[in-house]
């Protein structure tokens, strides 16, 4: 019987150790991939209602803050039917690129559906929350996007809410969305006046 010295058995476990190692990077890679959408490099919706999930099981336990703003592009659809998809594409890069550039460590951004981003706020009121939300919607109305020989533009809503003790994901999300549509319709009747740019710049696309 071949005797194994107490070297090779260290040597082994080393080796297994590394082996492991590996695997869990590979694992953690995988689990990004999964999590994280591909064409604008920030969290899928996946991904994001993990991160939610972790916020408010935290804010049970240390009685943090933490608000959600939900924002859906306007006339996203009719940029989209007259320059392409591509188009489309080069609007939502823009859009995550800037509110990356805009938003804490601490914060966190995704894209929850076609032209709909979510934010992530730690730490702030519901003030601060809604002024954030605000400075998004004038942020992203004045991009000017280059696509081609053309320069595209367009405008968006923005929802809140804040997390609470007793909610689940889906219901701040919600709550985040019908904000979304209050404003938005509050914005088709002429409410607030930061509503009248985005209706020009989807006159101009269409002209």
């Amino acid at each position: 019987m071949k005797t194994v010295s107490m070297q090779q058995i260290l040597d082994r476990l080393k080796k297994f150790d590394a082996e492991l190692q590996a695997a869990r990077e590979r694992i953690s890679h995988l689990e990004e991939q999964i999590e994280t959408d591909p064409l604008l490099n920030v969290l899928n919706r996946r991904g994001f209602e993990r991160e939610l999930c972790r916020a408010l099981a935290y804010m049970r336990r240390y009685r943090t803050s933490a608000g959600l703003i939900f924002i859906d592009l306007d006339n996203f659809k009719a940029i989209n039917d007259r320059h392409g998809h591509l188009a489309g594409d080069a609007i939502l890069k823009a859009i995550a690129a800037a509110l990356n550039a805009h938003t804490r460590a601490s914060d966190v951004v995704g894209r929850f559906g076609g032209d709909e981003f979510v934010m992530l706020l730690w730490n702030a009121t519901e003030a601060q929350v809604r002024a954030k939300a605000q400075a998004h919607e004038a942020m992203i109305a004045s991009l000017q996007v280059p696509f081609a020989d053309l320069v595209l533009q367009a405008g968006a809503t923005a929802g809140v809410a804040m997390l609470g003790a007793d909610d689940q994901a889906s219901s701040v999300v919600e709550r985040a969305d019908a904000d979304m549509y209050s404003q938005k319709i509050a914005k088709t009747r002429g409410i607030r006046s930061l509503r009248r740019r985005p209706r020009a710049t989807a006159e101009r696309l269409r002209a």
